[in-house]
């Protein structure tokens, strides 16, 4: 199996599987035609589409692929998104053939019908807008107990686990990281990493769950530095994890709003 980006909009990656027989299947096609493109150039077949969320930039482009290759979708059980021809929840899993068994994660947060797929056997992760490289989604539905049980539900995942995340934001993210925690050589390291990626034209994503557990700030809650830092900026007893992600992500925001 092979797993390929597909840029769209400003900084959306498409994931599109495929296998050596041509068979294919798409996550958060917020735009089908990089999909059409890429499936008709490279004589695929689409026999899935997958989202992970409701938000239109994830799923703007599902009805037209649907109704172009007759591939069913399957997303969240959620009523905002009215083209799913398959609702799923927590523990099921969906059967892509030779593309593999994906476990369906609940993922609530950033919205509260998010879901994950997991497959154990490829190490492979779809969080969708539930984590990204160096960061994570912000809160526009759920509650910081939610985001950070979400969160510790990836961060017990295996540490080669890939993480094949919605958008391009790793450098933007480090900009912080390095800010909330600038004790952390690994994250330093990251972003030296970063940047040469980048300038190659290359994506950041995937990365690892071992690499997003050294450098990312809402998967280290139980770094002293970090806690001691977001402590003091936000003057509250961080000791239990969700108020540290609370603080942290309260802290992101206003670093993102100074930026903007």
């Amino acid at each position: 199996m092979r797993i390929t980006p597909l840029p769209a909009f400003d900084d959306n990656y498409i994931w599109l599987l495929h296998d050596d027989a041509q068979e294919a299947a798409v996550v958060d096609p917020g735009d089908a035609r990089p999909v059409i493109d890429h499936l008709d150039g490279q004589g695929l077949r689409l026999t899935a589409i997958l989202l992970t969320h409701h938000h239109w930039d994830h799923t703007g482009g599902a009805r037209e692929l649907a109704e172009r290759y007759g591939a069913p979708i399957l997303g969240p059980d959620s009523e905002r998104i009215d083209c799913v021809s398959r609702p799923l929840k927590e523990g099921e899993s969906v059967d892509l053939g030779r593309l593999g068994q994906w476990r369906v994660m609940a993922t609530p947060g950033h919205t509260l019908d998010h879901i994950a797929y997991y497959n154990p056997k490829a190490g492979a992760l779809f969080c969708g807008d539930t984590l990204f490289g160096a960061g994570c989604g912000r809160l526009f539905e759920g509650t910081p107990q939610q985001m950070q049980d979400s969160l510790e539900k990836i961060r017990a995942l295996p540490d080669d686990t890939l993480i094949y995340c919605g958008h391009e934001y790793t450098e933007d993210n480090l900009r912080f990281a390095v800010l909330a925690e600038p004790g952390n050589p690994a994250i330093r390291a990251r972003i030296e990493a970063t940047r040469a990626q980048r300038e190659r034209g290359e994506p950041t994503v995937p990365s690892t769950l071992l690499l997003e557990k050294s450098t990312n700030p809402f998967l280290r809650w139980d770094s002293p530095e970090l806690r001691q830092r977001a402590a003091e900026r936000s003057g509250e007893n961080l000791s239990v994890p969700s108020a540290m992600f609370a603080a942290v992500r309260a802290w992101k925001d206003a670093f993102d709003a100074k930026l903007a």
